[in-house]
Order: C-alpha cells, then structure tokens, then sequence
C-alpha cells in the first residue's frame, strides 16, 4: 500500500525569458508598474508591499509585486519575469493561470515585451504520517552505497537531470520526518498554460507514483 502523506508546504514557480533583454526596464518602469497595479487589481496589491530590487546583477534588479491575498508574488526585470505562488495547490490552478496571465498580458501591453522560453519548478515538502521518510527514499540508494557504513542513513538526495528536465528527491529541511520533491521542467514559447499545467500535474503524479505514496486531507 502507498504511504501516507500530506503536503504542509508548496510552491509553483514560472521563469519566463524574453525573447531578447529590455533594457528600457533598467531603468523606466514606471508604466509597467502602474499597468501591473491595474491588472492585478482584482486580487488588491498594496503599493506597500511593492519591492524594487536594486542590487545584484543587472539581470537580477528589477521590482516585485507581492500579492497578499494570493500569497504570491510577481517579478520583472529587464530579461525576464517571474512568477511565484506559495501553499500552492492544484484546486487553485486557474486561479494561478489566471494571475499569471495578468501580469504577463500587462508587461506585453506596457513594455513590448515578446516571451520566450519558460522554466516552471513544483517544489512539494511531504509529511509521511505513518513510516519513517528515511524508509520511503531508502530504495533510491544503491547497495554500494549502503555498504559504506553501518551506520543508521541519516538522509539520501537523488538529482536527476535531462536536457528539459529536472527531479529532486531529498530529506526536508524544512519538516522533520519530510521529504523534499522538487521538479523542473523546461518548455517553449509556443506553449499553452493548458498544456503546461496537464504536464506539471503528471509530472507530479508520476513522482508520487515513484515514492509510492498518497495524498491525504491532514
């Protein structure tokens, strides 16, 4: 039988690139944050809550619009944008998609901006609620490994990398007993939220399949 878990922190992430840099956005904003203010009205950002990031690279200043009542946040600089929700979960989906488009519909408008390629990263902490997460991730450590000691493992990390996509399975920092599912995935220009957001949900599915466990309501 699966184990048992349940998801106490959650967050979606989505990078889009431009399809080249904005450096208009280096320094006059002012527009595409008033434009960003408008759009994002439905969801009442406050001014208050707005970040403008001067220091770092130049491809990481920028401003940030916190969005409170969501628990997220949107970003843009003069090469990309990007948009974070935190305890993110799938009933929400449309409500996301809705917020993202938002933002990006009003950079476009604003600034000229044409997107490119987009990175989206699910990063999952699971509590299991009945077996140790040492008993769940044990089966990723080869023989050789275990061999090394005989000692109790501690924690075990699996990265595992293709050309547009990435999965991490490790102990949480965050959670005692927690196990930290992380996937990345890379897609193009041309593809649709729809689309991205089937592929993200079995992406998650198939991991959870992996881990041989089950959602449950905490």
């Amino acid at each position: 039988m699966p184990a048992e878990i349940t998801i106490p922190i959650s967050t979606f992430e989505l990078t889009v690139r431009y399809e080249k840099p904005n450096i208009l956005l280096m320094t006059d904003r002012g527009a595409s944050v008033q434009e960003l203010f408008s759009s994002f009205a439905a969801w009442n950002p406050q001014l208050d809550d707005m970040e403008v990031i001067t220091t770092g690279k130049p491809t990481e200043q920028g401003v940030r619009i916190k969005i409170a009542s969501q628990n997220a946040s949107f970003f843009f600089g003069a090469t990309e944008c990007k948009f974070v929700k935190n305890t993110a979960v799938w009933a929400e989906a449309d409500q996301i998609l809705a917020i993202l488009a938002a933002g990006l519909d009003a950079l476009h408008r604003s600034a000229g901006v044409a997107y490119g390629d987009r990175t989206s990263v699910l990063s999952l902490h699971l509590q299991p609620k009945t077996v140790q997460f040492r008993d769940i991730l044990r089966k990723f450590v080869v023989p050789e490994i275990l061999s090394l000691s005989k000692d109790e493992l501690a924690t075990m990390a699996v990265v595992t990398k293709w050309p547009r996509y990435r999965i991490t399975l490790d102990g949480s920092a965050a959670l005692a007993n927690g196990i930290f599912v992380q996937a990345e995935r890379q897609f193009d220009a041309k593809a649709s939220f729809d689309d991205m957001k089937k592929i993200i949900f079995q992406d998650e599915q198939d991991l959870f399949k992996l881990l041989d466990v089950v959602e449950v309501e905490s």
